[in-house]
């Protein structure tokens, strides 16, 4: 029998963390009892070129595990609207960075452009703009249980980095709530 499925994309480039984050989400995911695969694409460079790190979740066995029609997408880099604008099934959940992806197409979509790398840059790093991603996309489609994650975070982030790490999934809950009350722009549409 065919389970429920949901397909969600981090999307960026190489270096930004987000074949990790994908990583946390899909640990924090099947500790939850979901069924959960996991691929990545990126080009041949470590730095700088297109990434996405892709989730297939079912609460049945995953039947086909690459995903073909996104339900939640996260962009962390305007690279990444190209490749998986065309994958977008109509209503999804697009949460884009305002700085880095500043620019989206049209469509039947919930769109929120949020501060992501501005808040991790407040934080102390840019390099945790992946959690603050993680903790948006957590708080806005309720596809996990924050706690779960929190745990996957934990389990994943080297000590040194672990109170940074939990500060930006901490910020990443609310900076759609933050970015609604001026510090930003949170736009939801459905054209």
């Amino acid at each position: 029998m065919r389970g429920q499925r949901t397909e969600i994309r981090i999307g960026g480039t190489g270096g930004q963390g987000l074949i990790l984050s994908a990583k946390m989400l899909a640990d924090a995911l099947a500790a939850g009892g979901q069924h959960v695969a996991q691929s990545q694409t990126y080009e041949p460079t470590s730095r700088g070129g297109f990434c996405n790190a892709d989730l297939v979740v079912s609460d049945a066995a995953v039947d086909f595990p690459l995903t073909t029609a996104l339900d939640h997408l996260v962009l962390l880099d305007r690279l990444a609207v190209k490749p998986s604008w065309p994958l977008l099934k109509p209503g999804a959940l697009v949460i884009a960075d305002t700085r880095l992806c500043p620019e989206l197409p049209e469509g039947n979509y919930r769109r929120h452009h949020l501060p992501l790398s501005r808040t991790a840059l407040q934080l102390g790093s840019e390099r945790v703009t992946n959690i603050v991603a993680l903790g948006a996309l957590v708080a806005l489609s309720g596809i996990c249980d924050r706690q779960r994650i929190e745990q996957a975070v934990r389990a994943e982030t080297p000590r040194g980095f672990l109170d940074l790490n939990m500060d930006a999934l901490k910020a990443g809950y609310t900076v759609h709530v933050q970015a609604g009350a001026g510090h930003g722009a949170t736009v939801n549409i459905v054209t």
